[in-house]
Parts: C-alpha cells; sequence; structure tokens
C-alpha cells in the first residue's frame, strides 16, 4: 500500500465542505432507499449553495418517462442513463449563467435496500459526474455497493453516509486515488458496506489503469474480491457470473505455461460433459489471489499489469480475491448463481486443502470446511503431478493424507465430489512457472518453448515480468 498521513473528517464535515464550497454545483437523484445521500446536505444547512436539484423518480412509469425503458433498474445501465439525462440538463439551464466560475456535478444512485416484501441481496450503483475545472469535459467515477446490515434503517443510514464519501472524493480527491478509495470507508466498516466494483474516466483521472483499482479494492480492505474482464473492463460479479456454470482456476500465473492452459482445458473438457452443465452457459474465471501477488516487499503493481495483460491476451476474465480458503471462494461464487461449479488446480493445492493447519480458525476444523466446499453443486478436477524423484504420476486418486483422513478422502472420490484429470498432456507435466521464469529472466531461451506462442510473444514484445531481451 502507498503511504500517506490523511485526516479522517466525519460525514457532517464533509457535506458542509462541499455546502460552503461556491465553486461546487450539481444535481442529486436517487433511486430507492429514500434521498438518503442530499438529506445530509439539507441536514448540515447551506445546501442552497451546493443543490441546484433534488429528485427520486420512484414510480417505474415515471422512472422511465424520464429515463428511458430500463429492464433492470438497480443497475449500471440505469445509473449511466440517470447521469446521463441530469448532466446534460444541468450544462444547458445553467452553463451560461454560472459556468465560467461553477464546477458541474451530477450524483446518482440506484439501490435496493431491505424491504418488507423481499429478502434478497441488497446493493446499490452510485455515481458521480464532474467537472474539475469551469467547462472542463466531465469526468466519472462509479462504484457498486452491497449493503450488508440487517435492518433497512441502518441500511439507508450506510448509503447516505457511502453516497457523501463518494461526492467528497470525487471532488477533492480524484488526483489521489489511494486516499479517495481509503476515504468511501469513513465512518463506515466492512460489516456494513463492501464496494465490490470501481471505475474511474475522464480528464481527472488521466492515465489510471482501472484494473490496478480493481486490485487496490482488494488491496485496501474495501472489498474481499474484484472482477475485470480481458478487455480490462471491470466489472460487478453479478454482471458476470449471474445464474452461470463456473469454472475457476487459481494461480499466480507468473508467468501462464502451457501446462497452465493444458491444466484448464482438460478440466474444461471434462466440465461441459457434466449432466448439469449447459456448455453454453459456462464463465471461465483465472483467479488470483492476494497471496498470490504479495512478495516480501508487498504487491509490485507493474508486475500485477503484466500478469493481467498476458492472461487478456489469452482473452481471460480475471478474479482477483482475498479468499485464501476455498470454501470462502465457493461461497462467494454461489452468491451469484446455484448452477454447477468447477474449481482447477494442481496436486500440490489439493495437498494443502488436506491440511488440518489451515482450518484452525473454523470451529469444526476440516470437516466445517468440506461441508461448506461441497455443500452445493461443486466439483474439484485435479491435475497429476510428475514425482521428480521416481518419475511416478502422483493423481488425486493416489495422493497420500493423513491416516484420520483416508477415509474423507475416499468418501470425496468415490462420490466424485473430486476428479482426477486423466486426458491431459504428459509433456506439459514437468514445466513449472518458478523455472519458466528463472530462464527468461536469465536469457535462456528455451523458455519460449514451455508458455504458449501468443504468450511468448506478448512477453518479449513489451518486455513483461521481468524479460529484458538479454
Amino acid at each position: 500500500m502507498e503511504p500517506f498521513n490523511r485526516v479522517v473528517a466525519d460525514t457532517h464535515h464533509k457535506a458542509l465542505r462541499i455546502n460552503l464550497d461556491p465553486s461546487k454545483y450539481g444535481t442529486f437523484a436517487e433511486i430507492g432507499a429514500g434521498q438518503e445521500v442530499a438529506r445530509w446536505f439539507f441536514r448540515v444547512g447551506g445546501a442552497a449553495g451546493t443543490i441546484a436539484k433534488s429528485m427520486s423518480a420512484y414510480d417505474a412509469v415515471v422512472s422511465d418517462a424520464i429515463y428511458g425503458h430500463a429492464d433492470r433498474y438497480v443497475s449500471r445501465q440505469r445509473l449511466q442513463t440517470m447521469l446521463d439525462h441530469e448532466y446534460v440538463l444541468m450544462v444547458e439551464r445553467l452553463n451560461a449563467k454560472r459556468g465560467a466560475t461553477t464546477k458541474f456535478f451530477v450524483f446518482a444512485d440506484t439501490v435496493t435496500a431491505r424491504s418488507f416484501k423481499s429478502y434478497d441481496e441488497c446493493h446499490g450503483w452510485m455515481g458521480l459526474r464532474f467537472q474539475s475545472e469551469p467547462r472542463a469535459e466531465p469526468s466519472e467515477i462509479i462504484i457498486h455497493v452491497r449493503m450488508l446490515d440487517r435492518e433497512n434503517l441502518q441500511q439507508q443510514e450506510a448509503l447516505g453516509i457511502m453516497g457523501v464519501n463518494l461526492v467528497h472524493g470525487a471532488l477533492y480527491l480524484h488526483d489521489r486515488l489511494p486516499e479517495l478509495l481509503d476515504s468511501l470507508m469513513d465512518s463506515l466498516t466492512l460489516e456494513r458496506v463492501e464496494v465490490d466494483m470501481i471505475k474511474v474516466s475522464g480528464p481527472a483521472f488521466g492515465k489510471v489503469d482501472n484494473r490496478l483499482i480493481s486490485l487496490q479494492l482488494v488491496e485496501r480492505g474495501l472489498a474481499n474480491a474484484a472482477m475485470f474482464t480481458a478487455d480490462g473492463e471491470v466489472v460487478q460479479a453479478a454482471e458476470v457470473l449471474y445464474k452461470k456454470n463456473i469454472l475457476v482456476e487459481r494461480g499466480s500465473f507468473r508467468p501462464v505455461t502451457r501446462t497452465t492452459l493444458d491444466m484448464l482445458s482438460s478440466a474444461q473438457a471434462m466440465f461441459v460433459r457434466e449432466p448439469q452443465v449447459n456448455h453454453e452457459n459456462v464463465v471461465v474465471l483465472m483467479e488470483m489471489t492476494m497471496k498470490n501477488l504479495t512478495t516480501a516487499s508487498g504487491i509490485d503493481h507493474k508486475d500485477f499489469l503484466d500478469r493481467v495483460d498476458v492472461l487478456g491476451t489469452l482473452g481471460k476474465t480475471v478474479l482477483i480475491s482475498n479468499y485464501g480458503e476455498y470454501h470462502r471462494l465457493a461461497a462467494y461464487l454461489f452468491r451469484y448463481t446455484k448452477e454447477m461449479i468447477g474449481l482447477v488446480m494442481g496436486l500440490p493445492s489439493l495437498r494443502d486443502v488436506f491440511q488440518e493447519k489451515y482450518y484452525t480458525d473454523l470451529e469444526g476444523g476440516i470437516l466445517e470446511s468440506f461441508g461448506r466446499l461441497f455443500k452445493n453443486n461443486l466439483k474439484l478436477y485435479v491435475y497429476p503431478q510428475l514425482d521428480p524423484a521416481t518419475g511416478a504420476i502422483v493423481t488425486a486418486g493416489n495422493l497420500q493424507v493423513q491416516p484420520n483422513l483416508r477415509h474423507l478422502h475416499s468418501h470425496l472420490m468415490e462420490n466424485k465430489f473430486i476428479e482426477p484429470i486423466h486426458d491431459y498432456d504428459a509433456t506439459a507435466l514437468p514445466i513449472y512457472s518458478v523455472e519458466v521464469l528463472a530462464r527468461m529472466v536469465s536469457g535462456d531461451p528455451t523458455w519460449e518453448s514451455m508458455v504458449p506462442p501468443e504468450v511468448a510473444r506478448i512477453i518479449k514484445d513489451r518486455k513483461l515480468l521481468g524479460y529484458t531481451g538479454a
């Protein structure tokens, strides 16, 4: 993390600071859970100096009449429509009178909170379109928020605080993104809210890479996971995973090797043959945990971007998570789908899964972990390992576990919760990413035969992961 000393202001002082700033003037448009953000600016006084308009189109017919038809009202698309519509109106109506001295902004949110009728996930989209200078082209920041309080009033309160934090951060901290990210959680905790997606754009943010911001969401503790597509577009998990069959391969991908892709393609061939899997409904994720990314000196952001550039070349969607244990990853994925999920791993990872020392934080230990992992429709696909000492092939079936876990291992194998990968490329077994990286950095050209051609090409062309071409 980037070190800095930040003075934390409470919500009252943030809203008042904006109200007393004559250069800021804007519109608030909120759908769902009440006008919780605008209410703060009215509450602290001086709102006439900040609020040009405050509105809330609750009725679907009224909302559609203003913003156009929406298939889903709590969505990124609806938020963008709201920002587009309100910003155009503000500039048309006020630019001639105030444009020379005023930095206009529009705040919008669309939210579903706890209600008497529904106990679905409570979440919302928030965004701010703003000028960093009078008459400048606008910049934009949008976030997706999960609200975790059990009561509606608590969720409304958290929503209002988060909205003020977002407005204040965008207007005053847009040139200090790490500080802006941390400020989103001022007066809040992860037990109340989670920000699992953020995207910035426009001149105020220069050449900011949104993939790096996704990493920092998890790195700085605002969320436990973040996701982006192969083309670098940051996405909220439900946009990708909702009602999908999901196949996940966890790794460091430093670099992607022939083994990496053989493991995935072999598992995917088995996965799509499962009776519960619709092959046209499968999403494939490449997951990196914070442990995969952390070295003795912390997280190297350039190294991270190098890895995801390679994965992007292969057309892969990337998941960054803080879920070290597989049962926590499974719970996250089943939040968005009830369809079958496959986890792809190598034999060393399966060996770790059977290590009881990793479950001391669970009251039920390893049994509780497996109960959580396999309680839904999930299967492990395990790639074999070549024993360098004997040359023998170690598979999920002949893996030696602790004597007290042999019956558990047999049960999971017999009931096909764990399946060995059989149709694999034997020539890929001796390839290890650590050795590939060492050869690559040292200038040994044999590394190229150990990775897919397109991976070798991008590493050489763009000098990624420490490759110098020497």
